[in-house]
Formats: structure tokens, C-alpha cells, sequence
């Protein structure tokens, strides 16, 4: 009987240890490289210059922070719509309200349980664990064959395409550079400048006896497949960035299409013309200029207001932008527009942004039962963030999961008819209205402290607070998740609230709080 007991425990110990490196093989990258802040409790002053603006040019004057991950989190793109499944005529309809199918392998309950956890709930995580482990103990090494192969950490070794005895390829045209290519390796610029010489290739006939295929791109003039490739980039950018997967000459054309590029960046639909660098409307979401022509017609205007020099027209705002785009394109981004648009901070229209909050409690022991260990909770909730692109925004702070929220997540939903959680759209009764604003050269605000124009790269949001009295002031840094990923990552800087009555500030800690990260949703269209 003792060495039954040794036995036992081994096993036990060596299962833990299995299970520990299991978790932490699978376990959401964003989890562990979230930003936390201080643990400090909130601290009252009325210093109120002190408070946002000291703590972001403090930061700023320190070496810069890199916030970005390598590995692209498990986004949720493409939500579908539960509520889709009951209208009536919808093709397909099965009259269920939950669209997801059960797992019923041991693979499947794995993946079920990966995806269960990197979304924080642990709870539903561990119970398909446990059923995959049961269907099947080896499941684990099943799930690294079908997700993680060999070849997918062999790194390529980078080759020489152009040796020395070979001649060197000159692109064909005059307008096309890769001269702002900056952040593609050697290699890849030498294999891209080969691809100038090439032209489109009909596809090789089905057969020996077929007649040879025709190529309708391939015998479009140059200047045509431009315009093909502008309309295309306008309507989808994504798909444009696609086309370079299709053959070698079409992937030259996008790399190399400056052009498109700056039609892209500078256009109101995807560029930087649809950033607010300054606050364009108030917290409830009316124009600041409406509220200045009002106070200009009751009268509210003093004798020294109105010799104030007016602000800008619109129009001169443009040429400002438009001037300070240029500069930034030959100082910052080595005069590529591809590069600049990749990698200038900017905002995204199509989506939200997500952050799943996940940690753990002690719970209360009970006096009338035995146990072998103390209770833990789990507590799971989520935080949303919408941007318009008139500057308004939406906070929401829920337990509700992304498929149930993402698309009550507008402003037609921001009422006060959900009190009694009787609509679908119940999940917005604790949603917060807001405005949103970037940091940079093109901001009226200067850095409270060197007085100069603000750099570029932070991300400030005002909104509502959960009593009337109450305004709250969130910061953020746009960062990267993923290689080819860009500004699909908010990272924390600080978080503020503002009483009204008392005039102090109070900052909240962020001990528990987590990144957001960008997920599309298909029914938003463009964010118009």
C-alpha cells in the first residue's frame, strides 16, 4: 500500500507537468505581451496638465517601447450573425440559434478547447481538454502535425538570385521603384526586380491536342492594367494587395505601382484624409463647429474672443495635410507610398477593436462542506471599441461574446430602450458615447511639456462615464500583431477619469486589462 501511494503521486506529477507545457504551447501570445500598468491604487490630484499629457511626453522622452508581436493573435473576423439564421427567406435557414457545430472528435475537441482559451474562457476550455484526452492521449501530437508542421519553423536560407556571373535586371519602366522598399530583405527585392522583364502568361491548354489559351491581361496595354488595378484598389484594397499572389509580372505592378499607392493613402475611403488629428465633435458626438456657430449667434462671443485670428478653412487644412504628408513620405518612409500607408498610424472603419479580459480569484471557502483546496473564479469579460469616421466612437464594457455584440455595435443602438434585456441589441444598454483623435505634426495640440508638435503613433479616446458626472480619458499606442499585419493592435498607455463637480482626475490601474486587436466584421461595410 505505501508504494501504491509514490506511484499515484508520480503519475499525477508527471500529468500536471504535461498539462502545464500544453497550456502554455497553446496559450494567446496577447495574453502574455499585453502592456500592464502600475498596481497602485487610484490617485486623486488637480493638477490637470499634469495628468495625460506629462505622462505621454514623459514616456516619449524615454527609449521607445516596441509593442508589436510577431505572431498574429486568433482574431474574429468575419463574425457571422446569429440573428441571421432566423429571418424569414434567408437561403439555407435552419431555424437555430446557435449557427456552430459540436465537436465530436478528439481533434476537434482540441481545437474547440485552443479556441476556447485564447477567447478567455477557460472553464469551456478545460472541459474539451478533458474530452480529447479521453476520446484520445496522443490527440495533442495530432493537433502539432495538423497546425504546426515540420517546414513551419524551418526558416528559408536566403540565396543569392542574382550572382555576380549573371546580369543585372533593369525594371522596364520609369515610373516603377523599389527603391521604397524598406523592410523587405535583399532577397526579396532582387527577386521582385527580376519580375520587371516578365510579362503574363496565358495558362498552358488542358490538353497536347488543345489550342493554346488566350490571355485577356496579357495583351492589355500597360497603361490599361493600370487603371484595372486602380479601379480594383479603390473598390478593395485587400484584393489588390492579393493580385500579387497571382503571377510574377502582376506581383511587380503591385510593388512597384507607386501611383495606386498614393491614390490609396491619400483617399478618404482607406488613406490618412479620413483621420481626425483633432477632436471633431464633442463627447456626444456634435461638430464642434456647430456648437461654435450657436454660440457665435446667442451671443456667447466676448469682446476678446472676437479678436481672435478665425481657425482655418477646410481647404487650408488640406494643403497643410497634404504638405506635411509629403514631408513625412521622404523623411519617415524612404518615399514609398506602399511603405506609408502600410505603416503610418491610422484607424480602421471596418471592423472593432476587441479586448477579451481574463483572470483569476479566490474565492470563498465553505463551513459546511470538505474540500480538498480552496474555490478559484475565472472571471472573463470583454471590451469593444467602434470608430466612426466623423470622430464619434463606441465604448462598451460587457460579458457578452463577440458574436453576440459586434453587430448591435452601432449608433442606432445607443438609446436607453434595453433596459429590460428583452431586444438582441440588450448588450448595448451599458455602451458609452465618445470621440476619438491621433496624435501628430497635424494636431492643433502641442506636448504640454516640450511645446512642440506631437509625434505620431498614439491614439486619444474621451467618452462618457458610467454617472453623469463622470468623463473618462483613455490613451493608447497603435502597435502590430503578426509579420504582415499593421495598426491591428491598441496597446494601454493610461486611463484616466474626470470628475466634473470636483474637478480632480483619479487614474485607474491596469493590472487586468489587455490589448485590443482589430477583427473585420463584414456587416460594417467601409464605417460610412
Amino acid at each position: 500500500m505505501a508504494s501504491t501511494v509514490p506511484d499515484t503521486e508520480a503519475e499525477l506529477e508527471r500529468f500536471r507537468e504535461q498539462w502545464r507545457a500544453e497550456v502554455a504551447r497553446s496559450k494567446n501570445p496577447a495574453a502574455t505581451t499585453s502592456t500592464q500598468a502600475s498596481e497602485a491604487r487610484p490617485q486623486r490630484q488637480k493638477d490637470v496638465a499634469a495628468l495625460p499629457g506629462a505622462g505621454a511626453s514623459a514616456a516619449r522622452r524615454k527609449a521607445v517601447q516596441d509593442l508589436s508581436e510577431e505572431v498574429e493573435p486568433r482574431a474574429y473576423h468575419d463574425l457571422p450573425d446569429k440573428e441571421e439564421f432566423l429571418k424569414l427567406g434567408a437561403e439555407g435557414q435552419n431555424h437555430e440559434r446557435n449557427p456552430f457545430r459540436e465537436p465530436s472528435t478528439a481533434l476537434e475537441h482540441y481545437e474547440r478547447a485552443v479556441e476556447k482559451e485564447t477567447q478567455g474562457h477557460l472553464g469551456d476550455s478545460i472541459k474539451h481538454y478533458r474530452r480529447a484526452f479521453k476520446l484520445d492521449d496522443g490527440v495533442q501530437e495530432a493537433y502539432k502535425k495538423k497546425h504546426f508542421p515540420p517546414s513551419y519553423f524551418i526558416k528559408p536560407k536566403t540565396v543569392n538570385l542574382n550572382p555576380t556571373s549573371a546580369a543585372v535586371t533593369v525594371p522596364g519602366t520609369g515610373h516603377h521603384s523599389l527603391h521604397g522598399s524598406r523592410g523587405l530583405s535583399s532577397s526579396v527585392k532582387q527577386l521582385i526586380d527580376q519580375f520587371s522583364t516578365l510579362r503574363i502568361e496565358a495558362p498552358p491548354p488542358p490538353t497536347d491536342a488543345s489550342p493554346q489559351s488566350r490571355s485577356p491581361l496579357a495583351e492589355l496595354p500597360e497603361e490599361i492594367l493600370s487603371q484595372v488595378l486602380a479601379s480594383l484598389a479603390d473598390s478593395d484594397v485587400t484584393s489588390f494587395a492579393r493580385m500579387a499572389r497571382v503571377c510574377k509580372r502582376l506581383a511587380y505592378l503591385v510593388f512597384t505601382e507607386e501611383t495606386i499607392w498614393r491614390q490609396i493613402a491619400m483617399g478618404h475611403k482607406y488613406g490618412f484624409t479620413a483621420m481626425h488629428y483633432d477632436f471633431a465633435c464633442d463627447i456626444e458626438g456634435f461638430s464642434l463647429e456647430a456648437n461654435d456657430e450657436i454660440a457665435r449667434y446667442l451671443g456667447n462671443y466676448d469682446e476678446e474672443a472676437a479678436d481672435i485670428e478665425p481657425p482655418p478653412t477646410p481647404e487650408e487644412r488640406a494643403i497643410a495635410f497634404s504638405a506635411l504628408t509629403e514631408q513625412l513620405l521622404h523623411t519617415s518612409y524612404a518615399s514609398s507610398w506602399r511603405q506609408m500607408f502600410r505603416s503610418r498610424p491610422r484607424i480602421r472603419f471596418n471592423g472593432c477593436y476587441i479586448s477579451t479580459v481574463n483572470y483569476t480569484r479566490a474565492g470563498a471557502n465553505s463551513t459546511n462542506t470538505l474540500t480538498w483546496g480552496a474555490p478559484v473564479h475565472v472571471v472573463t469579460y470583454f471590451r469593444y471599441l467602434r470608430f466612426f469616421r466623423d470622430g464619434t466612437a463606441i465604448s462598451l464594457l460587457t460579458t457578452s461574446e463577440p458574436a453576440d455584440v459586434v453587430h448591435h455595435l452601432t449608433k442606432e443602438n445607443l438609446h436607453d430602450h434595453h433596459s429590460r434585456n428583452m431586444l438582441p441589441s440588450s448588450v448595448m444598454k451599458d455602451a458609452l458615447r465618445g470621440r476619438w483623435r491621433l496624435s501628430g505634426p497635424a494636431s492643433s495640440v502641442l506636448d504640454p511639456v516640450t511645446k512642440e508638435p506631437e509625434m505620431e503613433g498614439d491614439l486619444h479616446i474621451e467618452t462618457e462615464g458610467v454617472v453623469p458626472k463622470l468623463t473618462y480619458k483613455l490613451l493608447f499606442t497603435l502597435a502590430h500583431a503578426g509579420k504582415g499585419a499593421r495598426n491591428n493592435k491598441l496597446a494601454w498607455k493610461g486611463f484616466w477619469s474626470y470628475n466634473r463637480l470636483t474637478d480632480d482626475w483619479g487614474e485607474f490601474g491596469l493590472k487586468n486589462d489587455r490589448a485590443f486587436y482589430w477583427s473585420r466584421v463584414r456587416s460594417y461595410g467601409m464605417g460610412y
